[in-house]
């Protein structure tokens, strides 16, 4: 089977020539682009020009908020190409002005230790958890998705519960690619809000992402069912700042997360 209908769209890259790209940004009911999209889009773009070898690191920081329904196009420069590393330096944009600006590593597959601190434990398995929830962020993203979470919501349904497990909804594949581009995607998922202090205000009047990381630790799998468990790390004047991990069903640490979000609280 293939890729779920409307996630393949987001990664179907158009190449134009001199390594730059261009993708479709469908509207998914969002007033912006949801920022997992774009830097996973970017990623992509990144890897159609490392031939073959699977990224190892992502960093990205957005700019401007993108627009639903308007073509991304995405400039790759080839930093540089060694004999166990790659680099590349995407810039996403939209009307002639970047949004988005992503650098990401890539790292010739090579043997050594294999080993990793412990991941989480007591978490129910997924198929213990309710299907029939789903976080009212998520029906903003395109079909493809399924989402279980671990502990129930409040009365609201904000901030999106961490943890929570998900996976695509049907398989992707063996493109290895692929499989981290969609990891980029969901990456994003929820980070904003996990990066709120305990106890501070449920309204804000700006609750946008300024930098995103992410490190591949394993080779991943989209379609096979993910633990993203995410939680604020610190918060001064307006920023705060979110670390996250993706584990396996089985407790492998495949991915993790640091995100900064700009968080501006409404006014009293």
């Amino acid at each position: 089977m293939g890729v779920p209908r409307d996630m393949a769209r987001l990664f179907e890259l158009t190449a134009l020539g001199g390594d730059v790209f261009v993708a479709d940004s469908p509207s998914v009911g969002r007033s912006r682009l949801f920022g997992g999209q774009v830097a996973g889009q970017a990623l992509r773009a990144a890897c159609r020009t490392a031939d073959g070898r699977p990224p190892h690191s992502l960093h990205a920081y957005f700019i401007r908020p993108g627009a639903p329904e308007e073509p991304l196009r995405f400039e790759v420069a080839r930093t540089r190409d060694g004999r166990s590393f790659s680099t590349r330096h995407v810039t996403a944009s939209q009307g002639g002005k970047p949004i988005l600006e992503l650098i990401a590593s890539f790292h010739e597959p090579e043997d050594g230790f294999d080993w990793q601190a412990p991941g989480p434990s007591g978490t129910p398995a997924p198929e213990d958890l309710p299907e029939h929830w789903t976080p009212p962020g998520f029906s903003r993203h395109p079909d493809g998705f399924e989402v279980r979470v671990v502990d129930p919501p409040d009365e609201d349904g904000f901030p999106v519960p961490q943890p929570f497990w998900i996976r695509t909804d049907r398989p992707v594949g063996d493109d290895p690619a692929l499989h981290a581009c969609l990891l980029a995607y969901l990456s994003d998922m929820g980070m904003v809000s996990s990066a709120r202090a305990p106890g501070s205000p449920k309204r804000l009047v700006t609750a946008v992402t300024l930098d995103h990381a992410m490190w591949f630790h394993r080779p991943p799998r989209a379609d096979r069912w993910l633990l993203f468990s995410a939680g604020p790390v610190t918060n001064h004047g307006a920023r705060g700042l979110a670390r996250g991990t993706l584990h396996t069903a089985d407790g492998t640490l495949v991915a993790s997360i640091a995100q900064e979000a700009l968080l501006r609280p409404a006014a009293r």
